[in-house]
This record gives structure tokens, sequence and C-alpha cells, in this order.
């Protein structure tokens, strides 16, 4: 069965904004991997100031693939020049990353 990756990550209000824009234009960042199977932001409603970054993946060894290769050489690249040559600072003030592993699913019947 699949895993799931779920970054929590602490995004103070004024900051929102501009982390929803980052995850915007990164789409096809992760789409193209091996072993990608989802992804979802979401976007906390009440009682909590933490976006869930979540990700499915086939298997671990294909998430580990993606952290070493892709993932890990978007990052070591920055982010967006915020056109004066500083590199915005991190929407997030802290991540927590959660593994689990899927061991029953349902899909809507037709």
């Amino acid at each position: 069965m699949s895993i799931v990756k779920i970054n929590a990550l602490t995004v103070p209000e004024e900051q929102r904004a501009p982390l929803e824009e980052r995850f915007a234009s990164r789409a096809g960042a992760v789409e193209g991997s091996d072993g990608f199977e989802w992804f979802e932001l979401l976007r906390p409603l009440e009682g909590t100031d933490r976006y869930l970054v979540y990700t499915r993946w086939r298997s671990e060894e294909d998430f580990q693939a993606w952290m070493e290769g892709p993932m890990k050489q978007a990052h070591q690249r920055g982010g967006q020049d915020s056109g004066d040559g500083e590199r915005p600072r991190p929407a997030a003030t802290g991540s927590e990353t959660w593994s689990f592993e899927v061991v029953q699913q349902a899909a809507p019947q037709k």
C-alpha cells in the first residue's frame, strides 16, 4: 500500500498569502516524480495556524528518491528572487513531518 507524508507548517496570519502563492508557483514540481500519487495543500479554518502539506507516494523509497533529488535541488536553488536580489523570508515559522502507511482506503461508489 501507499505511504502518506504530511508536513505540518506553522504559518503566521500575515504569511498565509505568500505561502499559498509559493505553492501555486511550484505547480508541476512533484507531479512528474516516479511513485508520486497525490498532493494537497490544506489551509486551516479554525483553531490552528498550521497548514498541512499532504503527499501520497507508492513507497518510502520513491519519497526518499524525490527528497534526495528534485526536492533537494529545488531548495538548494532557493526561493524566487524578490526583485532586489534578496531571497524571500520563509513563510513558515516551524515544520514537522508526519509519516503514515495507508492500511485502508475507500473511493466513492459510482
